[in-house]
């Protein structure tokens, strides 16, 4: 049987929020069978359970953001992307405030906690959200163009395009294809780090926005270069981070997905379009499990391998 996954033992980190600049604490625990992955902001007056799925996301501006009735957490998209790159299925995520905290602008701090706390192999069944047919999402026209697009696949792979006619982005790869079940999601994408340009960030800081933001969690470009002294991390860094933020805002419907995921200038609002859209149309997906891990697309059976 291929068996849901969740944590060992439970793991802590404090950061801020990329947005709001505030501290936060986040605490890691493992959760029972079939719980799913629930954020709980546990700073509130009575605690509230934000459980993840499609429908619960209500902002896609900079951010995916979660809520239940009154209550947030946003930007939760990286460390989706970390959950889902070590197949993890269940697992509570206790936070001391709206945001989770940035890190390093990437999802390898996330991938590094939730695996020095350990997989624990679970005794039920791993359930997969099965694309069955294609569905498309399109936005805008010529050069305003945006779509994305799930088909059917046995295993989970995922193509991402980006245009962003910028001398430092098109002097690398504007184009990256991925296959989760290579293993290879620690070391090829978790460490590609959210980007932005200067006169961007200026214009958000004036809105209350990107407060925690700055060269230590993210690459940050002026006109014509990019200005951290580190440089990039990946050749294709732009690219694998929109990648990496897929993978994440993917994942937020609750189950993994065996499917072929294609996007051109996609981005968090049409990726959850694109859930949406799936999910409205029952015949387009359905739900499986493998009682013989034989029968699994190659690679979901083995424990993601750490960097």
């Amino acid at each position: 049987m291929l068996a849901q996954r969740t944590l060992k033992s439970l793991t802590r980190a404090v950061g801020v929020g990329l947005h709001s600049g505030e501290r936060v604490e986040l605490t890691l625990r493992p959760a029972p069978p079939d719980t799913g992955i629930v954020f709980r902001r546990i700073d509130l007056p009575e605690p509230v359970d934000i459980p993840v799925g499609a429908l619960a996301v209500t902002d896609t501006r900079l951010a995916s953001t979660l809520s239940a009735g009154d209550a947030k957490v946003r930007t939760v998209e990286h460390l989706m992307s970390a959950c889902a790159g070590l197949g993890l299925d269940n697992l509570y995520i206790d936070i001391t405030a709206e945001e989770v905290p940035i890190l390093d602008g990437s999802a390898s701090s996330f991938v590094y906690l939730l695996q020095s706390a350990g997989i624990e192999v679970q005794q039920a069944p791993k359930k997969f959200l099965r694309v069955r047919r294609p569905v498309e999402v399109r936005e805008g026209e010529g050069d305003q163009l945006k779509w994305a697009r799930l088909a059917p696949h046995h295993g989970f792979t995922l193509s991402f395009e980006i245009d962003f006619q910028h001398p430092a982005v098109d002097s690398t790869g504007q184009q990256v294809t991925f296959d989760m079940g290579s293993g290879r999601y620690s070391r090829d994408i978790a460490r590609a780090r959210t980007f932005a340009f200067s006169k961007d960030v200026e214009m958000m800081r004036a809105h209350g926005l990107a407060l925690g933001g700055g060269l230590d969690n993210a690459i940050v470009m002026d006109d014509t270069k990019v200005l951290n002294a580190d440089g990039l991390r990946y050749a294709e860094e732009f690219a694998k981070h929109k990648i990496l933020d897929a993978i994440g805002d993917l994942y937020c419907v609750g189950k993994p997905m065996l499917g072929a995921y294609s996007a051109f200038r996609s981005g968090h609002a049409l990726n959850n379009r694109l859930l949406r859209e799936l999910l409205a149309q029952q015949d387009a997906w359905d739900i499986v499990s493998f009682a013989d891990e034989r029968q699994a697309p190659a690679g979901f059976a083995q424990l993601a391998r750490a960097w």
